[in-house]
């Protein structure tokens, strides 16, 4: 899974959302605030949990 951030072109709010990468691939998610799918996805900073021994 990952998250992605979008903004929703209707009501200009941006969001992030968790999915996997074969529901990235079919559909874009509705915003949580307008309901729009009218959203494009914006870049975002990759980020990973690890264990760190030290």
């Amino acid at each position: 899974m990952a998250t992605y951030e979008y903004r929703c072109k209707k009501c200009k709010r941006t969001f992030e959302k968790t999915m996997t990468f074969s529901e990235h691939d079919r559909s874009k998610p509705a915003c949580p605030k307008c309901k729009s799918r009218s959203v494009e996805q914006r870049p975002s900073l990759f980020q990973a949990a690890g264990n760190s021994k030290g």
